[in-house]
């Protein structure tokens, strides 16, 4: 094999994560991101337990919870006028057993920095990949950009989310299981700095909303019916603010603020897998791989989790400068119950909870059944605080440093 470097596509947490081990592991390795920068509003920002444990495994824990940031440790859900405690992240078998909610590009960016240490790393911002090139055997083998370069490359790893472009081109099959629900993004600036809460989530008929709870702000997701978005903002936005006033009516002053459609924006939610996540020459992990409703918050967990199982497989051979080929399957083994299970879990979420939810006209008389026994029995609420804390079968961090 030639000595070139291992390019990734996509500088979100797979692609950083994945760069960073492969580089302590001593093999070369570009990282391409199409922004100048790491600033997006409303991606990911819950950094769950799994992975501060994959930080805490690297010697990293320390130094990254140094950035700001609020922690969360424990659920709960409004409903019928009761807060209910539905799951607990106490005592789980890590160093830090609490979600921490940082903003994402502070992660990005202390991820950046501590890969820049190694030598064998580099990240090159504003390159964006548009294509592959294949050699005589129909082995990708390049990946194309937008400035007209042909960069060489030994593995590609795309890491370019849910509308990835290289798993597209690379005729990747894809497994669409469907969504019921959008969502618009928003903040709601404090009025009180002594405001605060846990995360937790409104349920009327008909609506649904999680907000949580970021210091100076409560960052919150206002889920409704699928397609339903552009009927949403026909309303117009002070019948949003009039539905926002009818969850969070202590929040009136904070609900005023919203005062352009410009303040909220959509995600389009998608649930989806690849069957086959690799072909010679090329390998998808997170949501290129597989596309996480936002259910549980676990997208960034799961995207590092492949990152780790994709450096424990790939980094030695790579670094022993093997064709990397005959082990691009053993990474989608070593992942997909994990990554199937998890996806179950939203699915069924969807269908029982939120779509039912969504769809109801009658009020609550009182919370459902699950929800008052959890409310009730602190013990089990540490079952769906393990499995959002640390999803299904967690990895540990086994790539060698150089």
């Amino acid at each position: 094999m030639e000595d070139n470097d291992v390019i990734i596509v996509g500088g979100g947490p797979a692609g950083m994560m994945i760069g960073l081990l492969l580089a302590r592991a001593g093999v070369p390795v570009t990282v391409l991101e199409k922004h100048k920068d790491f600033l997006r509003d409303f991606r990911g920002d819950t950094v769950h337990p799994s992975t501060l444990e994959i930080f805490h495994q690297l010697g990293l824990l320390h130094e990254l919870l140094e950035i700001d940031h609020s922690r969360i440790d424990e659920i709960a859900v409004r409903i019928a006028g009761r807060e209910m405690k539905v799951a607990n992240f106490k005592g789980l078998p890590v160093a830090a057993s609490y979600i921490a909610m940082m903003p994402q590009w502070d992660l990005l960016d202390f991820v950046a920095e501590k890969a820049s240490r190694y030598p064998h790393f580099a990240l090159r911002m504003e390159c964006e990949a548009t294509g592959l090139g294949y050699d005589e055997t129909r082995r990708v083998d390049m990946v194309k950009t937008a400035d007209g370069e042909d960069l060489p490359a030994r593995l590609v790893i795309a890491c370019d989310g849910r509308r990835s472009i290289l798993r597209e081109q690379a005729e990747l099959p894809l497994e669409v299981l469907g969504a019921p629900m959008d969502v618009f993004w928003f903040r709601l600036e404090k009025t009180d700095v002594n405001q605060s809460g846990d995360s937790f989530g409104v349920i009327k008929p008909g609506k649904f909303l999680v907000m949580i709870d970021r210091s100076s702000y409560f960052q919150c997701a206002y889920v409704f019916r699928k397609g339903q978005a552009d009927a949403v903002r026909e309303q117009g936005i002070a019948a949003f603010r009039d539905g926002l006033r009818d969850l969070l009516p202590h929040l009136e002053r904070s609900i005023a603020g919203i005062d352009d459609w410009d303040k909220v924006k959509l995600l389009d939610v998608a649930l989806d897998r690849l069957t086959r996540w690799h072909r010679p020459g090329l390998l998808a992990i997170g949501d290129a791989a597989h596309a996480m409703s936002p259910i549980g918050g676990v997208g960034i967990n799961v995207a590092v989790q492949d990152a780790v199982m994709a450096a424990n497989v790939l980094a030695g051979p790579l670094a022993r400068g093997e064709n990397p080929d005959p082990v691009l399957g053993e990474v989608q083994h070593r992942r997909r119950r994990a990554v199937r299970r998890m996806q179950g879990l939203q699915q069924f979420a969807q269908s029982r909870v939120v779509e039912p939810v969504l769809m109801r006209s009658e009020p609550f008389k009182r919370p459902p059944l699950p929800l008052r026994v959890l409310n009730a029995v602190p013990m089990l609420r540490r079952i769906p605080g393990r499995i959002i804390g640390l999803g299904f079968d967690p990895v540990r961090l086994e790539s060698p440093a150089a």
